[in-house]
């Protein structure tokens, strides 16, 4: 039996998929008012059988604030696949994702001790990587420098890796993948599913660039790893950086939109100066951080060499990533479902 928590999510809802296609029992967590035909109706982009796969799906409500309510959970249970999180680089937000990165992933871990868990693969992200190597690059030595200042999403992120890798300490065989922004279909009003909403709703952009990486990659990659038993090891999942102008100018042509402006950084950092006087009446300056500006202005380079050669693995190219992504998001726009 495998457990997947975030299935509902934009990566778990495929993990899940491919792992019933490699014939696994699956037990996937929710909450109570999770919407499960929004996963269920997803999966016809997947597969050409999407009600049998999805019929064959154990829905179970998990209360993360409950040990005995996750000891539930994993009873029979031999791997567990940790996608729940909550990603937003909103101030409003911060205790919210403390709770929910840090604390739920502390109560999994335990739960997991003198359970029948035999492996955990634990969802980080690219957020929490410093310091680049003699290319320049970020990677899987490219430690957390708690000297920098970082999101709260960052921080969250990274002190959740800290509670696996304690775990892995004590006994239990963990892998830590780090994806870039996780272009997906489904899910498309929360986290990265926001991507292509964001980009048609708003007509401007920034000038940094960030790394992106499809759904059906990581879901393949983490299965990978965890049937090859990478324990002990982190994995960073990117395809390419892309500029973020680029990827919204695919999207808003392909939307029959006007070409997206470039905010100056002189612009965003009056927004800056703005929220710190009038972020209390106008709630859209709280945005205007200056680690939030650091972050749509600047671009790293991050390799993705390591699970390359572990697996010889070839990334979907981001332009036909989002192309797909964006046909199923304009199909499902003229079905009203938005």
């Amino acid at each position: 039996m495998v457990f997947v928590t975030g299935a509902t999510g934009i990566l778990g809802r495929i993990i899940v998929l491919e792992l019933l296609k490699k014939g696994k029992t699956v037990r996937a967590a929710k909450r109570p008012s999770s919407n499960i035909g929004e996963v269920k109706h997803s999966y016809q982009f997947y597969t050409e059988t999407p009600e049998i796969f999805f019929n064959k799906i154990e829905w179970i409500n998990v209360d993360f604030d409950d040990i005995h309510s996750l000891q539930d959970a994993l009873v029979g249970v031999t791997e567990v696949y940790h996608c729940a999180a909550k990603v937003s680089f909103h101030p409003k937000d911060e205790k919210e994702m403390y709770h929910t990165n840090i604390k739920c992933t502390e109560n999994l871990l335990f739960a997991c001790d003198g359970s029948s868990v035999q492996k955990f693969l634990h969802v980080s992200s690219i957020a929490v990587l410093d310091g680049v190597n003699e290319q320049g690059e970020l990677d899987e030595e490219s430690d957390f420098n708690p000297k920098i200042e970082h999101s709260a999403y960052a921080i969250s992120k990274h002190l959740s890796e800290m509670e696996v890798w304690r775990a892995s300490a004590e006994g239990l065989n963990t892998i830590i993948i780090n994806p870039g922004m996780i272009v997906g279909t489904g899910n498309w009003k929360q986290s990265s599913g926001e991507l292509f909403s964001t980009f048609e709703k708003n007509s401007f952009t920034f000038s940094g660039a960030s790394n992106y990486v499809d759904v059906r990659d990581v879901a393949k990659i983490s299965i990978d790893l965890m049937e090859k038993d990478k324990f002990g090891e982190r994995f960073i999942l990117v395809s390419e950086s892309k500029k973020y102008a680029e990827i919204g100018n695919q999207i808003r042509k392909k939307l029959s939109l006007k070409e997206a402006k470039i905010l100056s950084l002189s612009i965003l950092n009056i927004g800056r100066w703005l929220n710190i006087f009038f972020g209390w009446l106008i709630p859209q300056l709280k945005m205007a951080t200056r680690t939030n500006i650091e972050s749509v202005t600047s671009s790293s380079i991050i390799s993705n060499q390591k699970v390359k050669e572990t697996l010889g693995y070839h990334f979907i190219p981001v332009q036909e990533s989002v192309d797909f992504h964006l046909n199923n998001y304009i199909n499902d726009k003229k079905l009203n479902q938005l």
